[in-house]
């Protein structure tokens, strides 16, 4: 998937989360029954895709934790470090600034697609990650800033990996 002159980024958007109360978001919203069964057959397929991270940082919220976990179950990396950075509102750019090898992201819309818009030099809107969702994006190791510089290597829709049944 990478050789060591580049960098590569893999964003996974949560999976199906329980509904929001009263409108506001939550933190210890979980992911549904379909959520858990929907995600795992992706980071499953993905993992069969041969889609493997040096090292996997998550939101701290449930519903991020428990996508992350389903991704270390199916292989995709080896371990969880939470961040904040990442909860929804969160500046991920201190992460991505000291990235290297092959990262995978674990976290929340828009925020997700607003940093592979930034990376890729996109109008911001112009990509978004389902749920569920997976993006890779790549970049020379040599930049400090790639900001408008990587290049999108996927963007898939959970429905182009699962089965009809899930």
């Amino acid at each position: 998937m990478r050789d060591s002159s580049s960098v590569d980024l893999l964003l996974l958007r949560h999976g199906i989360a329980a509904e929001r109360v009263s409108g506001r978001d939550h933190p210890d919203r979980p992911l549904t029954d379909r959520g858990m069964r929907r995600t795992l057959e992706v980071v499953r397929q993905l993992r069969m895709l041969d889609v493997q991270a040096d090292s996997l940082i998550s939101s701290p919220y449930r519903r991020a934790r428990q996508t992350a976990e389903l991704a270390i179950q199916a292989g995709l990396a080896q371990s969880i470090c939470l961040d904040s950075a990442l909860k929804p509102g969160g500046d991920p750019w201190p992460l991505v600034s000291r990235l290297s090898g092959c990262c995978l992201f674990v976290g929340h819309e828009p925020d997700l697609s607003t940093l592979a818009a930034n990376l890729i030099g996109a109008p911001l809107g112009s990509l978004r990650l389902r749920k569920a969702g997976y993006c890779h994006l790549s970049w020379p190791a040599h930049l400090s800033d790639p900001r408008g510089q990587a290049e999108l290597q996927a963007l898939l829709r959970p429905r182009l990996l699962l089965p009809r049944s899930v």
